[in-house]
């Protein structure tokens, strides 16, 4: 894009020692600032303790942002809340505590929404079943964690420890679906989480072995950033989480695998050669109109309209024509495999 983008990658969905994670926050922070990254999202379980115990701020490079994840009773319906103050009460009736979370003039993001698992008992699924809402912002459409368990059974649990990375492979098809559907209506957010917990696993039953450490996590599904003002790199770290909760809001990212390599690099805009917008944008249908994609290297870009893929093509940087107003976006693939998802830009008919 001609105008100047600040790009910030960072990692949501993380769990710290005030809920069920195995770090504290000052730890993760330690962890996240060895990385290329920029920020890091808490996301303890029906807490905002660390938020009232001054964890939330800048560490050196990396900002932590403090919200929570919340659940009903039956511990469905997770929702990752964010830009809150206070707490909203346990194991209220999900239309609830997500009506109370826009309430209090936050946001929220549906956690592992189409989560199933069937080979192994004990490890039970928390998927979303409240699709009726209106008032969800955004939808963790690749979680990390929970693809790994999803893939986990008793004759891969070994090798899949081994190779943790390696074993992310895509996110679900119902979910991308679901996504896509809902922002014909709406505006929602698509990010990517890791869930990371940094669970101890004892291998055979003796050796102790740390499942998704949390660097390992930090390396896997990232969501990056656009913004047009920087942040302020550690003299205003209020205004700098709003400046990054305005562009998860306003859909201005992407979602990658890290495995694949870095995507900072990556952009997906619509130009009609007087205007460009990015991701999360609209623009009004024209001939002129072109979707222009740059791949931080050569990949098959798949374009999707309206849910259904319409397009392909190789190469690092691609451009494609738009056949009709819809809801655009990208995803770019490498040895098979997602690399890279967008947001949606908007093309509006001229006419309403």
């Amino acid at each position: 894009m001609d105008k100047t983008l600040h790009h910030y990658s960072g990692i949501i969905h993380v769990h710290s020692t005030f809920s069920d994670g195995t770090l504290a926050v000052p730890e993760i922070a330690a962890i996240a600032n060895e990385l290329d990254i920029n920020f890091v999202l808490i996301t303890d379980h029906n807490t905002l303790q660390a938020k009232r115990e001054g964890f939330e701020g800048w560490y050196n490079r990396i900002l932590i942002g403090i919200g929570c994840e919340l659940n009903d009773e039956d511990d469905l319906n997770h929702y990752l809340a964010f830009n809150i103050e206070e707490e909203i009460p346990k194991n209220l009736d999900p239309y609830e505590y997500v009506h109370q979370v826009s309430a209090k003039g936050g946001f929220g993001i549906i956690a592992h929404p189409d989560e199933s698992r069937d080979h192994i008992a004990k490890y039970r699924a928390f998927p979303w079943k409240i699709w009726d809402s209106e008032l969800f912002n955004g939808i963790e459409i690749w979680n990390q964690m929970s693809e790994w368990m999803e893939g986990l059974t008793h004759f891969n649990k070994y090798w899949r420890v081994l190779h943790p990375r390696r074993s992310i492979i895509t996110p679900k098809k119902e979910t991308l679906e679901k996504w896509d559907k809902i922002n014909l209506k709406r505006k929602v957010v698509g990010i990517g989480g890791v869930d990371a917990h940094g669970y101890v696993y004892k291998i055979f039953g003796i050796i102790p072995f740390t499942i998704f450490r949390y660097k390992i996590s930090f390396k896997t599904i990232r969501t990056h950033l656009l913004l047009e003002e920087p942040l302020s790199q550690g003299t205003d770290a209020r205004q700098d989480l709003q400046k990054i909760y305005a562009a998860i809001l306003k859909a201005n990212c992407y979602v990658s695998h890290h495995y694949f390599g870095d995507a900072s690099t990556f952009r997906f805009y619509a130009d009609d050669g007087q205007n460009q917008v990015m991701m999360g944008e609209s623009i009004a249908y024209s001939e002129q109109v072109k979707l222009k994609v740059i791949n931080p290297q050569s990949a098959t870009t798949i374009l999707v309209c309206n849910g259904q893929s319409i397009d392909k093509s190789e190469g690092q940087e691609v451009q494609f024509d738009v056949p009709q107003p819809g809801v655009f976006r990208i995803e770019s693939w490498v040895e098979q495999r997602p690399w890279i998802i967008s947001n949606h830009i908007r093309v509006n008919n001229p006419e309403g």
